[in-house]
C-alpha cells in the first residue's frame, strides 16, 4: 500500500503534467505553410524518431508509454499520405509546431475537420494528433471539447467512420 505522502506527490506530479501539457498545448506555433516545410518538419521528426515521442490520435485514449523509433516511422509516412490526399491544396496550414527545426510539440488538425484551426472561435477545433515529447492527457476532457461526429454514410452503416 501506498504511504499517503506518496500518494499526494504522485497526485501533484499528475497535476503539474497535465497543467505544463495544457500550457504547451496554448503556446506558440508556427505553421507548415507550404508542403516543402512539411517535407523538412518530417525530416526533422524522422532524424529523432528515437527520443521518445508520443504519438496521440485525439480519437483514442492518450498513450501512456512513448512510441519506439520504428512507429514514429511509420506514424509520419501515413500520416504524411493522409494529409495529401485529403488536404488538395497548393498549401499545407494544417500542421503546427513550437520549433520547426527541432520541434518537441506539434499539432496536426485533421483535413475535413478544419472549422477555424487557423482563425480565432469559442470553440476552436482541436488537433487531430498530437506529436510531442511530453506525455499528453486527455485533451478533449481537459478543453470539454465534444468528440467527432460520425459521418453520415457511419451513421447510415452504424459504424464509427469519421470525417
Amino acid at each position: 500500500m501506498t504511504p499517503p505522502e506518496n500518494e499526494a506527490i504522485t497526485m501533484q506530479e499528475t497535476h503539474d503534467s497535465a497543467v505544463s501539457f495544457l500550457s504547451r498545448f496554448r503556446g506558440s506555433f508556427t505553421s507548415t505553410l507550404r508542403w516543402h516545410q512539411l517535407d523538412q518538419l518530417w525530416t526533422s521528426l524522422r532524424r529523432d524518431a528515437a527520443a521518445g515521442w508520443y504519438l496521440y490520435d485525439l480519437d483514442e485514449a492518450p498513450p501512456a508509454e512513448p512510441a519506439e523509433a520504428a512507429a514514429v516511422e511509420s506514424f509520419i509516412t501515413n500520416l504524411d499520405a493522409l494529409l495529401r490526399r485529403e488536404h488538395r491544396e497548393d498549401y499545407c496550414g494544417i500542421v503546427y509546431a513550437d520549433d520547426l527545426e527541432t520541434p518537441t510539440f506539434i499539432k496536426v488538425y485533421h483535413p475535413r475537420r478544419l472549422g477555424v484551426a487557423g482563425g480565432f472561435s469559442d470553440q476552436p477545433p482541436v488537433p487531430g494528433w498530437i506529436i510531442s515529447l511530453m506525455p499528453p492527457l486527455d485533451l478533449r476532457a481537459a478543453l470539454d471539447a465534444p468528440s467527432p461526429r460520425p459521418t453520415w454514410l457511419g451513421r447510415l452503416l452504424g459504424s464509427s467512420l469519421t470525417g
